[in-house]
């Protein structure tokens, strides 16, 4: 695993290890004590990723058309 920090991730690079950790205890072939640091990583990921996609989702703007339906603008999308 990385050893960058969680907060410091992409979402990407928390993506993909998130990706990896899953892989890794769906196999089920490591120890009880490393299953439970892996599921809290994986935890920690999600949340980064979760919080990542929202900040991109705020970002998200809606093209304002004019009455002739010519872009003239854009505004916040509401309800994401």
């Amino acid at each position: 695993m990385s050893e960058t920090p969680v907060e410091e991730m992409s979402f990407e690079q928390a993506m993909a290890e998130l990706e990896k950790v899953v892989g890794l205890l769906e196999r089920g072939d490591v120890a009880l004590e490393e299953s439970i640091s892996l599921y809290e990583r994986g935890a920690k990921l999600k949340k980064r990723c979760e919080d990542k996609l929202k900040d991109a989702e705020e970002k998200v703007a809606a093209i304002t058309l004019d009455g002739d339906g010519n872009p003239v603008g854009t505004k916040p999308v509401e309800g994401l």
